[in-house]
This record gives structure tokens, C-alpha cells and sequence, in this order.
């Protein structure tokens, strides 16, 4: 019986299309943020994460521009790689404007890493919920789920992805469903999103200042539009983040200005975890 596989879309324009390079990228990115994570824990900085974080919020830019940002949130999570089974992936629409929470019909979602299976039956738990739909065309295109594949694959031993984009979506919406699954240490929540973008330099430092003070003091009320592309994914994060009593800490702040754009007009990246 064929499978029924979701090709990748950015494979070879946002990472390496080859398997073996895409390895060697993802590997020395996690490699040089568990570093840095090590030395900021020895330096006792207030910023050194929780060991073992239950969710996390990554950039999905190319890796050229936020691949070390999105390896500092992925880094973490080496230390309960064993205990993970399933990864809750949500991420802003970008291609197709739609209402509500959208689900792919597919079984398998795949990089050049190889096929990541889509646990149906964490589909259908949360099919019932309001705003959820299946909308297979939401996904052509789409790179915001994909891009962070790779990491996980890296990461993870057998896991299977519940990916998810959202469009207009409220808070609530998106807090009911990473509710349904959140589940005990075997779920992961991943969150993807980029902050500002293109504005200047300095300007985008300042919003993406603000945008983590948010994140940080878990106030979703605080977060706009255009302080992140995914404002909503995060915020029903952070409402859910609240009810189970979790904190969030920052792990890298940064933008296109800082790793490999011009100033003039950059995309601001954040690195979360929460636990």
C-alpha cells in the first residue's frame, strides 16, 4: 500500500536538500547552543533555561538567517529526547488565508532526514473542537512546520507530529486545542514563529524587546499583530501556560541585522522555552 507522504516544500531554498549536509548543519547548531547553554548556566545567568521544557516557541526562517536561534530552543530538550513520543507542532498560515485551525490529510510529513508519521489519533481528538477543519491546501507551500522537522528528527528518537496551521484564529481556539493534547512528558508543544518584520534595526530590537517581556510575563493581552506572524499560536501557548502553572524563559533574542541580512530591514527571531 503506498503511503500517503506530505513532500517537502523549502527542502534545498530554507535548509540543504542533501540528507548528510542537512545532518551536519542540524548537529553542529545543536552541538554550538548547548554550549552556549552550558556556559550561560556556569556564568549563572537568569537567563539559563529549565532543563526539561514542556514547550518550546522556535523561528522557521531559513537556517542561514535563524537556524542558531531555533537550535537554542531545540537544544534543551536533548536532556527528555528518550521520553518524547509526540511533538504538538503549530505555526501561523502564510500561504492561504483560512479561519480556523487546519490539519493535513496525510500520514507522514517528510524532510530529507526521512518520514515523520502524523499521529491520526490525536487528529481525531481534537477534530470535534471549534475552528478545527482538515485543509490539505493550506500545507502546499507552507514552510513554518517544515523547518523545524529537521531539528526534531535530529533530536528525537521515534515521534510522530500533530502539525497544525493556524489562520483567524482566536486565543481560545488555539488554547483548547493544545489543552486536549497536552498530556504528561510525552508531548512535546513546539510553537513557530518569527517576531517583527522588516523593520529597521533598532526599531525591531525595541518591538521584539517588548514582545519577549510578554512572553516572558505570560500575557497574551500584550502581544499584536505585528509583533509576531505567530501572535495567535503563541498566545493560546501562554494562556495555557498560565493554567498549568509553567514560566517561560528566554533563550536567545536576535535578527536577520545579527546573523547573515542587512540592517535596513530585518526579521526579528526568539527562542523560548517553557516549563
Amino acid at each position: 500500500m503506498t503511503k500517503n507522504v506530505r513532500q517537502p516544500c523549502v527542502a534545498g531554498l530554507f535548509y540543504p536538500a542533501d540528507a548528510q549536509v542537512l545532518r551536519e548543519q542540524v548537529g553542529g547548531l545543536l552541538e554550538a547552543a548547548a554550549t552556549s547553554a552550558t556556559a550561560r548556566e556556569n556564568a549563572g545567568s537568569a537567563q539559563a533555561q529549565q532543563s526539561q521544557p514542556k514547550a518550546i516557541i522556535a523561528p522557521h526562517a531559513g537556517y542561514v538567517y535563524s537556524g542558531e536561534i531555533a537550535a537554542s530552543a531545540y537544544a534543551p530538550i536533548a536532556g527528555k529526547a528518550a521520553d518524547i513520543e509526540r511533538v504538538v507542532l503549530l505555526g501561523p498560515a502564510h500561504r492561504l488565508p483560512f479561519r480556523g485551525i487546519a490539519y493535513a490529510d496525510a500520514e507522514y510529513f517528510a524532510t530529507p532526514l526521512g518520514d515523520v508519521p502524523v499521529d491520526s489519533a490525536a487528529l481525531e481528538r481534537i477534530a470535534g473542537l471549534p475552528g478545527v477543519q482538515r485543509l490539505d491546501m493550506a500545507f502546499d507551500g507552507e514552510h513554518c512546520l517544515e523547518v523545524q522537522l529537521p531539528f526534531l528528527q535530529t533530536l528525537l528518537r521515534d515521534f510522530a507530529v500533530v502539525p497544525l496551521l493556524v489562520g483567524a484564529a482566536s486565543d481560545a481556539e488555539v488554547a483548547a486545542v493544545i489543552e486536549q493534547l497536552w498530556d504528561g512528558d510525552e508531548t512535546l508543544i513546539v510553537i513557530s514563529s518569527d517576531l517583527s518584520h522588516y523593520l529597521d534595526y533598532a526599531s525591531a530590537k525595541s518591538i521584539d524587546r517588548r514582545t519577549s517581556e510578554a512572553i516572558l510575563s505570560l500575557r497574551p493581552e500584550a502581544l499584536g499583530t505585528d509583533q509576531a506572524c505567530g501572535r495567535t499560536p503563541i498566545a493560546g501557548l501562554l494562556r495555557e501556560a498560565q493554567a498549568h502553572g509553567l514560566h517561560a524563559s528566554l533563550l536567545d533574542l536576535r535578527n536577520s541585522g545579527d546573523t547573515a541580512g542587512p540592517r535596513d530591514r530585518v526579521v526579528g527571531y526568539g527562542a523560548y522555552a517553557f516549563g
